[in-house]
């Protein structure tokens, strides 16, 4: 997967890629229950790295190597990421990375995940739009970080709004970040 990445201005198509994307996954023997666009690329108006993250929820979680049987190659790659109960499979076009597929069970709480939350506050907070993409602007315009490091770098900000998010569902706080 290509280390450096950039930060642009939101783009309409990314909705359309997601969506072709979706067509995509529906046609393999996932047994995805939903599949839902995540992440920055899903908030109209955030600036964004231009790779569209997918939450796959699927009745119980597979193997590795079932999902790399049907996944076409050298497009898919596994990433180990160390998430507990989730599988990671980035695609690459022409060398671009373009897409992350999130592989993660589902269960009745799992539009109350913290992406979700997120992603919903956000979209009816437009200050918070502005702010965040202005964090990201400042995140990378230091060259040297990783992916990991930038995403670190991001919690406080992310860790705010899923605790506003979940205080107006009267839900629990938590951890955005599973340890």
């Amino acid at each position: 997967m290509q280390t450096h990445f950039d930060i642009v201005n939101y783009n309409p198509a990314w909705k359309l890629s997601f969506l072709a994307e979706q067509e995509k996954i529906k046609n393999q023997p996932f047994e995805a229950i939903a599949i839902e666009h995540v992440g920055s690329t899903a908030i109209p108006g955030l600036s964004a790295k231009p790779v569209i993250d997918i939450f796959i929820a699927v009745p119980l979680v597979k193997d590795v190597s079932y999902y790399e049987s049907f996944l076409p190659k050298p497009d898919y790659a596994f990433i180990k990421t160390g998430m507990p109960g989730r599988l990671l499979f980035s695609k690459q076009s022409n060398g671009i990375w373009t897409h992350n597929l999130h592989i993660l069970p589902f269960s009745e709480s799992f539009y109350s995940r913290n992406e979700f939350l997120f992603l919903d506050y956000l979209k009816t907070h437009n200050d918070l739009i502005i702010r965040y993409g202005k964090l990201k602007q400042e995140l990378i315009s230091n060259q040297d970080l990783s992916i990991d490091e930038y995403t670190r770098l991001k919690t406080d900000f992310i860790q705010e709004v899923v605790d506003l998010a979940r205080t107006e569902k009267g839900l629990p706080l938590e951890n955005v970040w599973e340890e």
